[in-house]
């Protein structure tokens, strides 16, 4: 098989279908970037998850006075000294000690004090008094996945309103994350069905406005192999082209917007970089080209009917 008249072929493939093949490309592109985002939001999320989860605390919220009439734990009011010292002497214990690297308590002043920072000019800082907010014990665990050893130990505890593991929270975050990476997947799968389609739609037309060439092709004695390489060049040049426009997109996504904007004004999320983005660049590549001659090939045989 001569390579340099096989490529000459794709080549002028390309060129009398010039307007389907940007289609081709503008649909790959789209397509592909919507993988690309898909992919990164999925890594973003597991940073993140391995980043907060493992500084993700255990709140142990000791009783207030407006407690009394809604926890049995907390019937005699606000936790005494006495309650603190015991759930103090309990973390310290060896039986959850070997649980705990590390824990501290924060008073209602303390926590009043973070409530007026957090919510700085709010009017509702002017509504609220220390004795409202709980008294608590912040632990961090070796382990945070082993939080129900905390959940378990102090779910009766007299004095003690009730144990938090802030993963909960953290949970919810990572859920909408996710729905926003499996809608993009969404989206890019319909895109990707949509490219596959106008690649065998594109080659099936090349293949019929050089039918007489086909046909004296065969004539000759031209394998099939020979009349189909052209055609499937065709539908991979046109895909590694939005290929590579999607990656580029990907790039710049990660290098202006998350890198550029996002990181400095969120300093406290450990965002995605221009290395992670060079990772999927490649990937997007190879779905790229391997759709494309899987489509192209699939339609070329099918028109030929080999």
């Amino acid at each position: 098989m001569r390579i340099s008249l096989v490529f000459s072929e794709a080549v002028n493939g390309l060129r009398r279908n010039a307007s389907m093949v940007i289609s081709v490309i503008l649909v790959t592109f789209i397509s592909l970037t919507f993988v690309g985002a898909a992919t990164l939001i999925q890594m973003q999320i597991g940073q993140m998850k391995s980043y907060w989860y493992d500084r993700a605390q255990v709140a142990i919220y000791m009783c207030t006075d407006t407690d009394a009439a809604a926890d049995e734990n907390c019937s005699g009011g606000a936790a005494t000294e006495e309650q603190l010292a015991a759930v103090k002497a309990q973390l310290k214990d060896d039986t959850l000690s070997r649980y705990i690297k590390q824990f501290y308590f924060e008073n209602n002043e303390q926590a009043f004090e973070n409530f007026k920072q957090q919510f700085e000019g709010n009017q509702m800082t002017e509504l609220v008094t220390p004795e409202q907010f709980n008294q608590t014990y912040w632990v961090n665990l070796k382990d945070p996945s082993q939080s129900a050893v905390l959940l378990e130990a102090f779910s009766d505890t007299p004095g003690v309103e009730s144990v938090k593991d802030q993963r909960q929270y953290l949970d919810q975050i990572f859920q909408v994350l996710n729905i926003a990476s499996y809608s993009a997947i969404g989206i890019a799968g319909l895109m990707l069905i949509a490219a596959v389609l106008l690649i065998a739609t594109t080659i099936r037309l090349s293949a019929f406005s050089r039918r007489k060439e086909i046909g004296i092709m065969r004539l000759v004695g031209a394998s099939n192999r020979f009349i189909q390489t052209p055609f499937i060049l065709e539908g991979v040049f046109s895909a590694l082209l939005g290929s590579v426009l999607a990656g580029g997109a990907i790039v710049t996504l990660v290098q202006v917007f998350v890198q550029g904007y996002l990181a400095p004004r969120m300093l406290f999320v450990n965002f995605v970089d221009i290395g992670d983005s060079l990772v999927v660049v490649p990937l997007l590549l190879v779905i790229g080209m391997l759709l494309a001659a899987l489509s192209a090939n699939f339609a070329i045989k099918r028109y030929l009917k080999i």
